[in-house]
């Protein structure tokens, strides 16, 4: 086993033990080479992938934030490793939008059915997506300012749904969604047009989300993202 993997294996043995916790400070350098029995250049150099990993933060200096500390977002490595798999060639972006697909849709009908269940608390809940929408809408916007506004829409959706891991896994596919959607705009005739039609289908879920609609929901979010992909020509269009 290689070092890092020691260190690893430990932070994974600890976080188990409840003897540490996400967002907790690692012990130094010299003692974890003590309880691992490796040499501090080892320590440090899978302190170094770790980091790389999104697994742990780093800090400088001596003060009370210095050191390596555990990171509590689960995502924090997974948008890099995707998206460099999509630039090499090795993740099609189809498998992307698909995998998206697959998960948005079950999220936003989870989201759907949390408000069915607590229609007074509706208005809340999606206080932050209508503001959301009502920022996309605006025509003067960039297609990176409408992309990003539009990525914080989807979020909030799939943090209503409820599902830790499922969040998770599509905060972590962000930056590769991001990518494939600026390249997908720069083929599109209008960008201005598509722009509105996809405002028009974020309504149409918020709407169908509002009213407790989970099977709306869940068709309107799966038009949504299988459709401009197929318009962009990210994904082959069904025979």
């Amino acid at each position: 086993m290689r070092t890092h993997e020691k260190v690893l294996a430990r932070i994974e043995a600890d976080l188990a033990a409840g003897r540490w916790g996400l967002g907790e400070r690692l012990p130094g350098e010299r003692a974890l080479a003590e309880q691992l029995g490796v040499s501090r250049p080892s320590v440090r150099e899978a302190i170094r992938i770790l980091e790389a990993m999104g697994i742990i933060r780093t800090a400088v200096g001596s003060g009370p934030d210095a050191g390596a500390v555990i990171v509590d977002r689960p995502a924090a490595g997974l948008g890099a490793a995707v998206r460099l798999h999509v630039a090499s060639g090795t993740l099609p972006v189809a498998d992307v939008v698909t995998t998206r697909e697959a998960l948005e849709t079950w999220a936003t009908g989870r989201a759907a059915e949390r408000v069915a269940r607590t229609p007074d608390a509706a208005d809340d809940l999606l206080a932050e997506a209508r503001r959301l929408l009502d920022a996309m809408s605006e025509p003067a916007l960039d297609v990176e300012a409408f992309v990003r506004l539009d990525q914080d829409f989807h979020g909030e959706l799939i943090r209503l749904g409820g599902n830790q891991l499922v969040e998770a896994i599509l905060l972590g596919l962000r930056s590769a969604v991001a990518g494939y959607v600026l390249q997908g705009a720069g083929r599109l005739a209008s960008w201005r047009a598509t722009a509105e039609r996809l405002c028009a289908e974020h309504a149409t879920i918020l709407d169908a989300v509002a009213a407790g609609d989970a099977d709306a929901a869940r068709d309107a979010v799966s038009r949504h993202i299988l459709g401009f992909s197929e318009e962009a020509g990210l994904v082959p269009r069904p025979a």
